[in-house]
């Protein structure tokens, strides 16, 4: 995963090195043991720095957990809102159809997935997680579905008055709800039915 760009802080340049480990130790010690069962003593153990280290970065627990949450957003493929303009619906839908199998492989993982329950896990008493999770993993993804689909209406692919919004939070919805079922599905099966829902809601050609 790629470190974040992160603040500055006074003296001697930031070693990235250092930055990357913390938030790696961070991101694992979340998806271990939650906020409450996470430390920056234990972070700083497993990454290998000093407290210090940790606190001339980020000035507190909830402040380097998010950045860390926000850290994990490379892992899912995603064509950028504004790198679609211009394209005709083929062209979007397309991009979007072959980022699909690594968004799979990536949600099927059971990190992932359990980095998703502590994230939701916390929304009511550590709201900035969610915050930094819905900033950087699901808006970026959202445009480019308002895009794709924007795109589907103006050229007839779906009816006029569709409503948008609405069709992408039943799209988010129902994948969310597969990835809850006790036998998660696996890569190959997960592949399979994000093929079949974007389909159905027309964000690529039917299969």
């Amino acid at each position: 995963m790629t470190a974040p760009d992160v603040r500055r802080g006074r003296g001697r340049p930031r070693d990235p090195r250092a930055d990357e480990a913390i938030l790696r130790a961070a991101l694992e010690l979340f998806t271990e043991h939650g906020h409450a069962g996470t430390s920056i003593e234990q972070i700083a153990r497993r990454a290998g720095v000093g407290k210090l280290t940790v606190y001339r970065r980020w000035g507190s627990k909830d402040e380097l957990i998010a950045a860390a949450v926000e850290s994990a957003r490379g892992e899912l493929p995603n064509p950028a809102a504004d790198e679609l303009d211009g394209m005709s619906y083929a062209e979007v839908s397309r991009l979007l159809a072959d980022a699909l199998p690594v968004a799979a492989r990536t949600l099927a993982e059971p990190g992932y997935r359990a980095m998703l329950a502590q994230v939701f896990g916390s929304s009511v008493t550590h709201p900035g997680l969610m915050g930094a999770f819905w900033e950087n993993h699901v808006l970026p993804r959202r445009r480019t579905m308002q895009t794709v689909l924007s795109r589907a209406v103006d050229e007839g692919v779906l009816p006029v008055g569709t409503d948008i919004e609405a069709l992408i939070d039943m799209t988010v919805g129902a994948v969310v709800y597969r990835l809850l079922r006790p036998e998660p599905p696996d890569a190959d099966e997960l592949l399979a039915y994000l093929r079949a829902v974007y389909s159905q809601a027309g964000m690529i050609p039917r299969q």
